[in-house]
């Protein structure tokens, strides 16, 4: 959506609340300008928080990693980030990637779990970790995915993007495809298991941006990364474990991803869910709970990522809040229609609206709807119509889409004739 648009649609919100001072209306129009445009330029993912990199509402602690990023994954917010957008080897963060496609090949019935796949010589000969399959074998491609994810093995990989796209070019040109579609713009992908390539890099805001997709458009998946130790039957045992030691420490700890070069050092992606009953039903999926994830790249060694990224969930768990404004389809706000079957709109998220804040300062909040006027139908049940402003004090924390929930069809031809006559008297 252009600047245009923007300054279309939001401006004359701004310019609604005619109760305060002049200078005062004025000041936000030129902020609302001044933001609008940064959006403009930035674009959108979801939402806006994985846009920009805010200075933290709270300090962070000191983490000992050359880049790292904290998302709360529930508020969709960034809580702190170091470094964030410098090039990094993903090593073998590179595999959420492989495993994002390899789900979706599940999902559309592309391959099956069961399936089992031919082990070529090249995902044989795959140096670095491995699961120890060998060219006899025909390998399930649930095992598969459990070598690739446990063991981090690099020949049960190289076997899953043949079986995905039937060459690891081809399958390599799809995850380039796919992190364009995700909004992955600093990231370049060479090869699926993630050893050191030219070329090869991402950043911590782009894997998380990854990490998090990965978990909310494959939530049944996300149990490979739980489990604690894999072998293949007839391979050696020597390399079971996990090695995200969190997930043997931190019993919230369910994941996700750890990855080591020369040149990375020692990273992990890691990501746990506490009870927060007042954010919803615990016996519904994802309900009661808040979940953090913390990328962090560059490590000194394997104990230090796995205590650098516990450091950074306690704080953001303590440090933070999750504050529910709003139910899923709950009605955040009831525009006037003009030129439609209804004289208003229902407007909402199909999510549940949660921001994160500083402990102890919910009180501090205010929302402000900022939003098209006039509104003119048709449009359909999550058509994008607003965006909700969640500030805490005079700072602008979260920008949250909302969209419509429910059809709005447009009037008849006398009906849009009034209207017409309406708004041009208005």
């Amino acid at each position: 959506m252009n600047a245009a648009r923007f300054l279309q649609i939001d401006l004359p919100v701004a310019l609604e609340d005619s109760r305060k001072p002049a200078v005062i209306r004025a000041l936000r129009v030129l902020g609302n300008i001044a933001r609008l445009l940064c959006l403009a330029a930035g674009g959108f993912f979801g939402a806006v928080v994985f846009a920009q990199a805010p200075a933290p509402l709270v300090s962070p602690p000191e983490v000992a990693a050359r880049s790292y990023v904290l998302v709360d994954v529930t508020a969709q917010q960034v809580l702190a980030a170091k470094d964030m957008d410098m090039p990094v080897e993903p090593a073998s963060l590179t595999k959420l990637m492989t495993a994002y496609l390899v789900f979706d090949a599940l999902k559309s019935g592309k391959l099956s779990l069961q399936q089992r796949l031919a082990v070529s010589e090249r995902a044989w000969k795959m140096p670095g970790s491995r699961m120890f399959i060998e060219p006899r074998m025909q390998v399930p491609v649930e095992d598969l995915i459990k070598g690739m994810v446990v063991q981090s093995g690099n020949d049960a990989t190289v076997a899953l993007a043949e079986g995905v796209a039937g060459s690891v070019e081809g399958f390599v040109d799809l995850m380039n495809q796919q992190a364009r579609a995700l909004g992955l713009t600093a990231t370049s992908f060479r090869n699926p298991e993630g050893l050191p390539a030219p070329g090869h890099l991402s950043t911590a805001r782009d894997l998380s941006t990854l990490a998090v997709r990965l978990i909310s458009d494959f939530p049944d998946r996300l149990g490979y990364y739980a489990i604690l130790n894999y072998r293949y039957p007839g391979t050696p045992a020597a390399n079971d474990a996990n090695r995200n030691l969190l997930l043997f420490r931190d019993p919230s700890v369910d994941g996700l991803k750890t990855g080591f070069t020369e040149a990375a050092g020692y990273c992990l992606i890691a990501t746990a869910r506490r009870s927060y009953p007042h954010l919803g039903d615990a016996s519904m999926p994802g309900g009661g709970t808040r979940r953090l994830l913390s990328v962090v790249l560059g490590a000194a060694n394997e104990a230090a990522r796995a205590s650098e990224s516990q450091k950074l969930l306690n704080w953001g768990f303590t440090a933070f809040e999750p504050i529910k404004l709003f139910e899923a389809d709950q009605t955040v706000v009831s525009p006037s229609v003009w030129k439609g079957t209804s004289s208003s709109a229902r407007l909402g998220s199909p999510r549940p609206i949660v921001v994160a804040v500083p402990a102890g300062q919910a009180q501090r909040l205010s929302t402000q709807v900022v939003r098209q006027d006039p509104m003119i139908a048709p449009f359909l049940r999550g058509q994008r119509m607003a965006t909700l402003e969640i500030r805490l004090g005079d700072r602008v924390v979260a920008d949250v889409p909302l969209v419509a929930l429910e059809d709005v069809e447009q009037a008849g031809w006398l009906g849009r004739t009034w209207d017409s006559i309406r708004l041009w008297v208005k």
